[in-house]
């Protein structure tokens, strides 16, 4: 079965330069791509046919070869002889690995250090509130990153000037060096990796391809957020490479500490100092919560260390289920600055318990019987 015309595959002019035929690959691939396309069964013979066809077209002097000689000039170059997505040097296995292998994690073999490459991703560390993460809020954030030239399109090269091949490394950005039984193989010196020459750099980026800058985001924070949990933002990350597309930005949420509140998964925590006449009497006090005070109970002969459970005054995940619990713990609170008045009243009630002291403080009793009982165990 003949085959159809390269130019022809990815839809581009005779004339078309290597930028117009790296642009119509990585669309006709990412639309072909048999991963996206699992119920199509001709997806893999289309992805080949585009992917040989850039292979041939991307590389200068094979393009030369087939635009003299037509499919006859590029025969065995191709990577068109049944040698599949794994295929040996010059197979689609290194068109894959090239245009592809940040993407969908491909790729092994040579890299055309002319293919486009996926920027790096970014994270940037977001400080809030409690009461911010608990509500959900939008946040504007400042990220500074390497992004795509706009003057260049990321090209690296001033517009109306051209590119040529590095006549170091004839487009391979590698030069290989042997002396005796070993080879080394290192970034061209002339071309410095990139396999080609740049006769006029970008005035802007100065022949990088990307600038550094500043953007502000708009960060919107979903409710029941936590630390460690983080926002995604797609193609806010660092500017892809050679027209490749740009990397994720991902931003780590972290809790500042609360005056009041402990946060626990879905649960808030928190201690509410008590008087000892509460705690011995009962009462009633206002506690907070994130939704405003609540009234809560407190029994007679309350113990210090008691927890108090307020369901639903929690968190509501972010993830979804039921909100929380508040749990309160009570912390009764010794009376300070006391006067001589207000001391005597104390010696007073110690000695109004007279012999049924005892009774009156269970814990302490039940300890320091514990403690007598310890040192006799140990008496031979």
């Amino acid at each position: 079965m003949s085959k159809r015309d390269y130019y022809e595959v990815l839809g581009v002019e005779r004339g078309a330069d290597t930028k117009d035929i790296k642009k119509a690959y990585r669309r006709l691939a990412q639309k072909h791509h048999p991963d996206r396309n699992p119920d199509d069964e001709t997806s893999s013979d289309k992805f080949r046919e585009v992917s040989e066809a850039y292979e041939v077209l991307s590389d200068a002097d094979k393009r030369a070869a087939y635009d003299q000689f037509g499919h006859a000039g590029v025969d065995g170059q191709a990577g068109g002889g049944g040698g599949g997505f794994g295929g040996g040097a010059g197979g689609f296995g290194d068109v894959f690995g090239d245009v592809f292998g940040d993407i969908f994690g491909g790729g092994g073999g040579r890299r055309n250090p002319n293919a486009p490459q996926r920027g790096s991703d970014l994270r940037y560390n977001l400080d809030i509130d409690l009461e911010s993460a608990v509500a959900g809020t939008t946040v504007d954030i400042r990220v500074p990153r390497l992004a795509a030239c706009g003057h260049c399109d990321g090209d690296g090269a001033e517009p109306g000037s051209s590119k040529e091949t590095c006549p170091t490394c004839h487009g391979m950005g590698k030069v290989r060096m042997q002396q005796g039984f070993f080879a080394v193989e290192q970034a061209c010196p002339t071309c410095h990796g990139r396999g080609e020459k740049i006769s006029v750099p970008c005035r802007k980026c100065h022949g990088e391809g990307r600038v550094q800058e500043s953007k502000t985001l708009s960060v919107k924070i979903p409710p029941g957020v936590d630390t460690g949990d983080r926002i995604r933002l797609n193609g806010e990350g660092e500017g892809g490479i050679n027209g490749g597309p740009a990397g994720d930005l991902y931003v780590q949420v972290n809790l500042r500490e609360h005056e009041i509140f402990k946060r626990d998964g879905r649960h808030l925590q928190c201690e509410v100092p008590i008087s000892f006449v509460d705690a011995a009497l009962g009462g009633e006090l206002k506690v907070p919560t994130l939704d405003g005070r609540v009234v809560l109970k407190i029994p007679a002969e309350t113990q210090t260390g008691k927890l108090f459970r307020l369901r639903g005054k929690g968190v509501k995940p972010v993830r979804g289920g039921p909100a929380g619990d508040l749990l309160c713990k009570v912390v009764i609170e010794t009376p300070v600055s006391l006067n001589e008045e207000q001391k005597e009243l104390l010696r007073q009630f110690q000695q109004s318990l007279g012999d049924t002291g005892k009774s009156h403080s269970p814990k302490e009793n039940s300890f320091f019987d514990g403690v007598k009982k310890f040192f006799e165990d140990m008496k031979p």
